[in-house]
């Protein structure tokens, strides 16, 4: 994983910060792979339970203002779906597949 302690305490820090607990986040993507160079910060937040659609997008841009504060605007991409209900997105799918959990909010 190319994510340094840093970066991780970061993406705790702002997801217990947004998001309410229960809340689980998972790197995916390119970072996983030690191999490679650069990419963006790719994350699936699973909320414990659905939330409006509004309020998902604010939460999400808080996430995302927050990290962007840590991480010295480093490239973010943020998905956000219910961890007890089916998501028809193939990206969401291959991220619960693959992806290492970062943080519980």
């Amino acid at each position: 994983m190319r994510l340094s302690p840093a970066e991780r305490r970061a993406v705790e820090v702002a997801s217990r910060e947004a998001f309410p607990a229960g809340t689980r986040v998972l790197l995916f993507g390119s970072r996983l792979d030690d191999a490679r160079g650069g990419g963006d910060i790719d994350l699936l937040v699973e909320l414990p339970d659905p939330l409006p659609a509004d309020e998902v997008v604010d939460r999400r841009t808080r996430l995302t203002a927050r990290l962007y504060r840590l991480l010295d605007e480093r490239r973010i991409d943020v998905l956000i779906t219910d961890a007890m209900q089916q998501d028809a997105r193939a990206v969401v799918e291959a991220a619960r597949q693959q992806g290492i959990e970062l943080a519980r909010a």
